[in-house]
């Protein structure tokens, strides 16, 4: 049997069914109210009888005023219940554990987007010609830091009640909590800037706040950059650091990614030469990690073909993340028990402006789960560049709800 079929126990005890995992792609695709409905939940069913043993769910928002997109989901304090229990449901149904990933944008919010844009400083997402696309963030008070840890808790709190297996806190990509951890993002001087003990401070507390507010048993998960591939940014020794600072606090995963807006890595954009020969683009990064990490990880980015999944399971890492590959090919698990050589194919986009091409990367995958969701098979082929101008007209759309909606719930 192939290693990527082996159960894996978690640090908590409970036990995933194999090493595949659907990591996290942010769908955009939430229903009014901002909440899951019949298409997020025909989606994660695909996946569930797919075959992967553990589902990580898009980025779910801890605050309503504050989303990476117009159609982002929103659990909080003040949400119903009961499509977040469906959708739990739905994710479970042919076995698989499902994990919830919870997210603060920070400043990487669109300029035309309501609500707020908040950083660690007052340092704007900067893209080149795009930089004006995203709002100037303003730099966090401390109250509105102390907020956001009882914000993650409190989502946390309500996604084990709604029945999910776990939640993932996301510290990768650019978003709040990765901006925190950057040295160039975070200019502050007080307790929460200055040396990675304080850049860390506001991940370690969220984490403490989660674990105290769930049951041991229920799965605690970080996502964090191998790097941000960025000149004086945030590294693998610090991303080293930072797992052992984890390591005590009851984390019982760390998924590794690598990247952020400004430097796409995580879509195949931003390489360097430890990541444009691999499929796996953090393949390097994340065998170095895994020589001394006190905490299990798991490895997301690129990878499509079981031969790559079980290499990197034989490099250290113990559980293999799956996104674009399984937006393409639900059934991919299943396939791999019989047919080791399976595989999915997306042809590179060839757009030279890194951050359109990333969008249009991630807007042809969108579409993908769209079409999954409305119960269709996948066009792998579409254009990418035909993608982002239907994923253009989408968002519009949902702005246009979205900005209703928070007009009327703060009423």
């Amino acid at each position: 049997m192939s290693s990527v079929f082996e159960q894996f126990t978690l640090p908590n005890g409970s036990v995933l069914p194999n090493r595949l995992a659907k990591a996290a792609m942010e769908e955009n695709m939430a229903a009014a109210g901002q909440l899951p409905d019949a298409p997020l939940v025909r989606l994660y069913r695909r996946w569930s009888q797919g075959g992967v043993g553990l589902i990580i769910t898009g980025n779910v928002m801890v605050h309503a005023e504050a989303l990476t997109g117009p159609g982002g989901v929103v659990l909080d304090a003040e949400s119903p219940l009961a499509p977040f229990q469906e959708w739990a449901t739905a994710a479970k149904s042919g076995g698989s554990q499902v994990w919830m990933q919870i997210n603060h944008p920070g400043r990487q919010v669109r300029a035309d987007m309501p609500g707020v844009a908040w950083g660690p400083s007052a340092v704007r997402v900067d893209v080149g010609k795009n930089t004006k696309r995203f709002a100037q963030p303003v730099e966090m008070t401390a109250t509105q830091i102390e907020e956001t840890v009882a914000r993650f808790a409190e989502t946390a709190r309500r996604a084990e009640k709604a029945g999910f297996d776990g939640v993932e806190i996301h510290a990768a990509h650019g978003y709040l909590l990765s901006q925190f951890l950057s040295p160039l993002a975070n200019q502050r001087t007080d307790r929460w800037g200055g040396d990675l003990a304080n850049r860390a401070r506001l991940l370690l507390d969220i984490v403490r706040a989660v674990r105290a507010v769930v049951s041991p048993g229920f799965a605690v998960a970080v996502k964090l950059n191998s790097a941000d591939f960025q000149r004086g940014g945030f590294d693998a020794e610090d991303a080293k650091a930072v797992i052992e600072m984890l390591a005590p606090l009851g984390v019982d995963v760390v998924e590794l990614s690598g990247g952020s807006y400004e430097a796409p890595a995580m879509t195949g954009q931003a390489k360097d030469e430890r990541t444009e020969a691999r499929e796996a683009y953090f393949l390097t990064l994340a065998e170095d990690l895994a020589r001394t990490s006190p905490l299990p990880l798991m490895l997301t980015g690129g990878i499509v073909r079981r031969p790559v999944a079980e290499e990197v399971l034989a490099g250290g890492v113990d559980l293999v993340g799956m996104g674009s590959a399984l937006a393409v090919d639900p059934d991919l698990p299943n396939t791999w028990r019989h047919d080791a050589e399976a595989r999915v194919d997306l042809a590179p986009v060839r757009i030279e402006d890194k951050a359109v091409a990333s969008a249009a990367s991630m807007a042809r995958v969108r579409q993908q789960l769209r079409r999954l969701g409305a119960g269709r098979r996948t066009r792998p082929a579409l254009d990418p560049r035909l993608a982002l101008a239907k994923e253009t007209f989408l968002q519009g759309r949902a702005l246009r709800r979205y900005r209703t909606w928070l007009q009327t719930r703060s009423a």
